[in-house]
């Protein structure tokens, strides 16, 4: 629940015509980063699978118009399907990415005029759908759910990118210099019940649901997401080569795999240099670092004597507000995130340095807590005591129970339509290619509650 826990919905608008207004805007920003992600290559990039973990671009773009068919043109305008043929093709569950390359895929242009023809009909539905009456038009959740679908494959495709080895296709602005950050390296959260998850937020997807008090004891966790810097000092002294620091089945992907460091980072001329978007640089002491397992994350928090934060201490630590007693839809209260607040929407290629956009800090002075990078939690991906499947058991609910850990917060490739306070993301321990970094946490000690620190 965001605001208190009777309180009113804030931030998202609540007129139909300004719910309209944002999904058409939603949907519109979208298709113009699908756009850019699949016509800055030629089309043998766009076919060739540039990784067994990822499809070929040309499958996510004609998997996104799929979906937005049938989704916005059959289930919403109750429209005839237009290429029923395809729908098993695209199917994320019937063929895993591995297989994708095999199948009978839509050529480049044949999906850029599906996806278009498509995209110009639920424009259509889009006028003249009311937004009540069924769960999938109130408040307009069809057409956020497929914005926010198109932007997660947007993501899913930028990751593609970062995989390719050919030359750099992307180019953005950096972030802003920031001058270092000198504020405390962690921050007490203290103790006592908060309002995790939502059941107000109209765009908000199954798994976030429902609103439900947890009681979390005090802990203190990292003011900034862990740097490139303070992780390099684990790796130059011996973190992959201890198997104590490791879990059991993270050791065992370090000896088979011979990691060494963090994906993409490789030891040249006594320098570290890593891959980014094709491009080959020194590693940025002060960014967060990237493209980290669950498994180095949680082995880098061992070392340091610290442990990674539970999915329930970072969401409190993202959206709960002391003074008020109250649960916010982002750190910094209930507006929308803006450029000087957070670190999103592929504006950037590349994580901000840590301490920066103190706009956007949590009232307990917490930054960097949405965008910039994925945190991993020390959290298996399950539901939420009440939960409800919809509109279809595939989003989240089959996902349940499996070795899935909970990531939060966002990242720079994710876009503000798919990020919010109570956003679940989740994904296999192994995975590196993920924009995915992580903060710290540890328990109050017995000397500080004595002293009466908390």
């Amino acid at each position: 629940m965001t605001g208190s826990p009777t309180g009113p919905q804030h931030g998202a608008p609540a007129d139909p015509e300004a719910l309209r207004a944002r999904a058409q805007t939603a949907l519109l920003a979208a298709r113009e980063r699908t756009a850019l992600l699949t016509s800055c290559v030629e089309d043998p990039e766009l076919t060739a699978q540039h990784s067994p973990l990822m499809s070929p671009l040309v499958w996510d773009l004609a998997h996104i118009g799929n979906q937005e068919e049938q989704w916005l043109l059959r289930a919403v305008g109750g429209r005839e399907a237009m290429r029923p043929e395809i729908d098993s093709l695209y199917d994320a569950f019937e063929h895993p990415r591995a297989s994708r390359p095999s199948l009978p895929l839509l050529a480049p242009q044949e999906a850029r005029r599906y996806a278009a023809d498509v995209r110009g009909r639920a424009l259509d539905v889009l006028e003249s759908t009311p937004f009540h009456g069924t769960r999938l038009t109130d408040a307009g959740f069809a057409f956020g759910m497929i914005a926010q679908h198109e932007q997660q494959h947007d993501e899913t495709m930028l990751i593609t990118h970062q995989l390719r080895a050919g030359a750099p296709a992307l180019t953005a602005p950096d972030p802003e210099p920031a001058p270092p950050f000198t504020g405390p390296p962690e921050v007490l959260v203290p103790g006592g019940p908060f309002m995790m998850g939502t059941s107000a937020e109209p765009w908000s997807l199954d798994n976030e649901r429902p609103a439900h008090r947890r009681l979390v004891p005090p802990y203190f966790i990292d003011t900034t997401p862990v740097t490139n810097a303070a992780y390099q000092r684990f790796v130059e002294a011996g973190g992959y080569d201890e198997p104590r620091w490791w879990h059991e089945r993270g050791w065992e992907k370090v000896c088979r795999d011979k990691l060494t460091a963090p994906l993409f980072w490789r030891r040249e001329a006594g320098q570290w240099l890593r891959r980014r978007f094709g491009a080959l640089e020194p590693v940025p002491g002060d960014e967060p670092v990237l493209h980290v397992s669950w498994y180095e994350a949680d082995a880098y928090a061992r070392w340091a004597g610290r442990r990674l934060p539970t999915e329930a201490e970072w969401e409190k630590a993202a959206r709960h507000h002391p003074g008020e007693d109250r649960s916010m839809r982002y750190p910094w209260g209930d507006a929308d995130p803006t450029p000087d607040r957070a670190n999103l929407g592929q504006r950037h290629l590349r994580p901000a340095p840590a301490g920066s956009y103190p706009l956007g800090e949590s009232p307990l002075g917490v930054r960097q807590l949405i965008g910039d990078v994925w945190e991993w939690t020390a959290s298996d991906f399950l539901p939420y005591p009440g939960f409800a499947a919809f509109p279809y058991r595939e989003y989240s609910e089959v996902f349940f129970g499996g070795d899935y850990k909970v990531l939060r917060g966002g990242a720079f490739s994710v876009d503000a339509v798919a990020c919010r306070g109570t956003f679940r993301n989740w994904d296999h321990p192994v995975r590196r290619q993920i924009f995915s970094g992580f903060r710290t946490a540890r328990d109050v000690t017995a000397a500080e509650t004595a002293q009466g620190l908390v």
